[in-house]
């Protein structure tokens, strides 16, 4: 019977019938076991493979993406040279600057003169549309128009940098009002037995609420020595980095300390005292201006309605004198 078959097939396909035939079939049977294959369950030790794959490759790019250049700083990459210092130092005292304002970003310094330009353009296209509009209700001069249009633009050009200044200004004062407390509370770690790393970690958690600039460097310095750079070129980093007098002089101190072997708890305590004993000066210092400022707005707010009642019955009192004798 299979030979009569097979004779059949080569006379009317010729010799290759049986292979076309086997072929066919086989196709046959791939296209019917697909919708078979594709509605199988998934086996759960697949889905739980997969799930844990997926989660891997999620954290693994968007740890890329935070280590890259984001989009926004990638588009700033072609204006470089014009948003960026050429000079090396100038260069330096800019990224210096950013991050004693607390931008730690790698582009912050990009970021501050596209901001500043896009200020001071705006800004001025502000003053030349309100001096076309003011100079058709009256007619201005050359200066007032020049005025009018050149200053918006030198304020939206220096307002980046003026709000620059005073956020460097007041992180700095944070830093100067916390940190004898943080030394205070690192003493106390250090003498209760937990080595310096640890004590700048704890300090950096516990004073996150109260003085939250004070915190994020302690917190730097904790994540730098443990990522292994050398404790003494940390410190350092952070004394340039904070631009205060008090931090540079506890830098020095713990420096010193561990070069020469002394005790890290006695140079805390004397240190500490110390930076308590320049706090309450300076508390007094402001104090003592009090009285030069009162007595400035005294003389201001207060002399001149006394003059006033004192001195204005009589005046009056001396021309109805004079205009009755005319």
């Amino acid at each position: 019977m299979i030979n009569t078959i097979n004779q059949i097939i080569v006379a009317k396909l010729g010799p290759l019938g049986p292979i076309m035939i086997v072929a066919g079939l086989g196709l046959l049977l791939v296209i019917v076991s697909l919708p078979l294959l594709m509605q199988r369950r998934p086996d759960p030790m697949e889905r739980l493979q997969k799930s844990v794959k997926s989660e891997a490759e999620q954290k693994k790019k968007s740890r890329d993406q935070a280590l890259r250049t984001s989009d926004r700083n990638d588009k700033l990459e072609k204006f470089a040279t014009f948003l960026e210092p050429q000079n090396e130092k100038d260069m330096s005292d800019a990224r210096l600057q950013m991050l004693r304002a607390g931008y730690r970003s790698k582009n912050a310094v990009r970021t501050f003169h596209a901001v500043q330009f896009i200020a001071g353009v705006g800004a001025l296209i502000v003053g030349v549309i309100y001096t076309v509009i003011l100079n058709q209700t009256q007619k201005l001069g050359f200066q007032a128009e020049l005025l009018y249009t050149l200053l918006p633009g030198a304020l939206g050009y220096y307002a980046p940098k003026r709000y620059v200044q005073q956020r460097v200004q007041k992180r700095q004062n944070e830093i100067i009002n916390g940190f004898p407390d943080a030394l205070d509370m690192m003493l106390v770690c250090v003498e209760a037995g937990q080595s310096l790393d640890q004590s700048i970690l704890r300090v950096a958690r516990e004073m996150r609420t109260g003085y939250p600039a004070l915190s994020e460097e302690f917190e730097l310095v904790s994540h730098e020595v443990r990522a292994g750079k050398e404790r003494v070129s940390v410190l350092r980093d952070m004394s340039e980095r904070v631009g205060v007098p008090d931090v540079a002089s506890f830098v020095t101190v713990m420096i010193q300390s561990a070069s020469f072997g002394t005790s890290m708890a006695e140079a805390l305590r004397v240190f500490s005292a110390e930076m308590r004993d320049k706090r309450v000066m300076r508390a007094e210092e402001k104090a003592n201006t009090i009285p030069t400022k009162l007595t400035l707005g005294t003389m201001m707010f207060t002399v001149p309605p006394l003059m006033v009642v004192l001195i204005g019955p009589s005046l009056y009192n001396i021309a109805q004198m004079m205009s009755g004798h005319h």
